[in-house]
């Protein structure tokens, strides 16, 4: 019971902290130490792997999967305290912060309303979620070797030479974004659905919500870093750009997931009140 005490005082401590009065520290530390790891891998990346392949694709997707997700808590956290900012005036200047202006109109198009951004403290950001990151990194560590076996698939099946080399790399893209890209999206959603402890209807719900939305939004930017990856990067490195370039995407997965809990616990608990009013 003293260290469950001394833990929280020390995370709440640190949750109180900010870097230009902006950044929360404890987000700003983790990404910190993420970065560092990644630089390690990036430095001898072909030693390992030359050594353990598959193992060294699962660290590095691990690491940059743990990235992506701390970047997006860091974009809420930041997004919440300019949002409070805004709406209670902490500072004199808060109506004039271009920040705290430009996330609030941000927040317009958001699924969180007001209540949901702004803790009842309205002092601290919500906690640095330790679990969802913990579910990231085992996401991207799990996917690895399925990715690897892809790629490996693509390079055996459409092979690229000098003389031939424009036409297997649009072969190949083709086949990861109509075959492999559904893949990819259906099976995000529902591992992380079932990691978070929700079952068959809340993953029925979140792709009903969220699939084809996400989908759309894979268009509009795998294809072109695909052509890129497949006609230009040795095959050693086409995960690792992938995973690099992922960090955008998977940050803007894990929002549309992190809303998308919101809006489902939001509507849960909705009906339960209703159930609740027509009780006798």
């Amino acid at each position: 019971m003293t260290w469950e005490l001394t833990r929280r005082r020390w995370t709440r401590t640190i949750n109180s902290k900010f870097i230009c009065g902006r950044i929360p520290l404890l987000h700003a530390v983790i990404l910190f130490i993420e970065m560092a790891l990644f630089a390690r891998l990036t430095s001898r990346f072909n030693a390992y792997y030359d050594q353990r392949p598959v193992l060294t694709m699962m660290v590095s997707n691990a690491v940059l999967g743990g990235i992506a997700d701390t970047v997006a808590q860091s974009i809420t956290a930041i997004r919440q305290r300019a949002v409070r900012k805004y709406s209670f005036g902490k500072s004199p200047n808060a109506r004039n912060d271009p920040l705290a202006v430009e996330i609030h109109e941000l927040d317009r198009k958001n699924p969180l309303n007001e209540r949901d951004l702004i803790p009842d403290s309205r002092a601290l950001p919500p906690p640095f979620d330790f679990e969802r990151l913990t579910r990231f990194m085992a996401y991207g560590f799990c996917m690895a070797p399925v990715q690897f076996r892809w790629f490996k698939f693509l390079e055996r099946t459409f092979p690229i030479s000098k003389a031939s080399a424009f036409l297997p790399a649009m072969k190949r893209v083709a086949m990861d974004q109509l075959v492999f890209a559904p893949f990819g999206v259906a099976a995000f959603f529902t591992a992380m659905t079932i990691a978070e402890g929700g079952g068959r209807r809340a993953v029925y719900q979140k792709m009903r919500d969220m699939y084809f939305p996400t989908l759309k939004a894979n268009y509009m930017l795998w294809p072109a870093v695909q052509v890129v990856n497949f006609r230009l990067m040795p095959v050693q490195f086409q995960l690792p750009f992938v995973s690099t370039v992922g960090i955008a995407w998977t940050a803007y997965l894990s929002l549309s997931n992190a809303a998308e809990d919101v809006t489902l616990e939001r509507t849960r608990v909705t009906h339960e009140n209703a159930a609740n009013i027509r009780l006798p």
